[in-house]
């Protein structure tokens, strides 16, 4: 490779997984706080063109694709839900279905009966929702190392950290297993179509993420990942103290904080004390995880400028969401519209497709393509 075809951002390499994820969190936060369906499309499109820029070219770097299937199929499935439970008399009627009726328990839930515009669009509404923040996770685990991302996980949360990797990563493994079915499923023949090439196609995928998963555990055993070294009792005791008593400050604080007939002293001041002790807690559980890290992945000005770009959009989002109240949750019997503030929300998650590196195994790929 050329100096002149090298990148602006510099050397290709992997970003740091967290910084991925922070991005990602930040986005799908600004999504949680809207029902805009302008502002939702513009952040499901900021993470399609990052992810579209910098996905790498291991296997979990093509699993998007499931993720948009699934957001699309959640849109359709809340617009359905909408037609057999939403029906209402209220609007705009679109079509009069007749309503089923339903036993004296089931008071309250209507089956069927007229749909209107309103119904439907409220429908859309939520479920762009909910696609736009599978759309952010996805593009999470399209964009981060799974295994880097366990390495970064402080010791003290080694078994929460190895349980949310797994859980995220069913999406990119999945993928990766229906591929290499699919291609070895060709070069053998046989039924292309029907039910009996969806029972030779699901058993496959499904029997190879098993293997790969024990394969994975197998090797994290033999490497000694989240063994424990020895503690008295009384470091035991202090840390299982420290814990208890940070997971009730944090309760407390939040309670407070979100019940505005609370104390104060008992909101913002009671969560940062639990947080605190929290740190702690952690720092004495970690000394007891003996591990170390081979090549340990550097914060550089990439990963910071993408964590404060989901920084900027969450806190953006947040604001949009409670001062400019008529644009995040907009009326279903108007026209959506986006102010200045809000079309900077969208337009500000792209920033990472042009501001991080490529990776080096994207341009490895994009070579044995060619």
């Amino acid at each position: 490779m050329t100096g002149s075809a090298l990148p602006r951002t510099g050397l290709p390499r992997d970003l740091h997984p967290l910084a991925w994820w922070s991005w990602a969190i930040g986005l799908a936060t600004a999504a949680s706080l809207t029902t805009n369906p302008l502002l939702l499309l513009l952040l499901m499109g900021s993470a399609t063109v990052v992810v579209v820029a910098r996905r790498s070219g291991h296997p979990f770097g093509r699993s998007f694709r499931l993720y948009a299937a699934l957001a699309a199929a959640t849109v359709v499935l809340r617009v359905v839900f909408r037609i057999l439970f939403g029906g209402q008399e209220v609007g705009n009627v679109l079509l009069d279905l007749p309503e089923v009726p339903l036993p004296d328990w089931a008071a309250g839930i209507r089956l069927l009966g007229p749909i209107t515009s309103e119904a439907l669009l409220a429908g859309l509404y939520d479920g762009l929702r909910l696609a736009a923040i599978i759309l952010c996770v996805g593009a999470a685990n399209a964009l981060a190392n799974p295994k880097r991302l366990l390495a970064s996980v402080p010791p003290a949360l080694y078994e929460i950290g190895t349980a949310l990797v797994v859980a995220v990563t069913i999406f990119p493994q999945l993928a990766d297993s229906a591929r290499r079915v699919r291609a070895a499923q060709a070069l053998r023949g046989g039924t292309t179509t029907g039910v009996g090439r969806l029972r030779r196609f699901l058993v496959p995928v499904i029997e190879d993420a098993l293997e790969r998963s024990l394969a994975l555990a197998a090797g994290m055993d033999t490497r000694g990942y989240g063994r424990s070294g020895g503690a008295a009792t009384r470091e035991r005791w202090l840390t299982g103290g420290l814990l208890l008593l940070a997971l009730t400050g944090i309760c407390v604080g939040t309670y407070a904080w979100l019940d505005p007939t609370a104390p104060r002293v008992l909101a913002l001041p009671m969560l940062g004390a639990g947080v605190g002790v929290a740190v702690l807690g952690l720092v004495s559980a970690g000394r007891r995880v003996q591990r170390t890290r081979y090549r340990p992945d550097p914060w550089r000005a990439a990963e910071l400028s993408t964590l404060a770009v989901g920084l900027v959009v969450a806190v953006l989002g947040w604001y949009v969401g409670h001062a400019q109240v008529v644009v995040a949750y907009p009326q279903v019997d108007v026209v959506p519209y986006l102010s200045p503030l809000a079309l900077a929300v969208g337009v500000l998650g792209t920033l990472p497709a042009v501001a991080t590196p490529v990776p080096a195994s994207a341009l490895a790929h994009r070579e044995v393509t060619a």
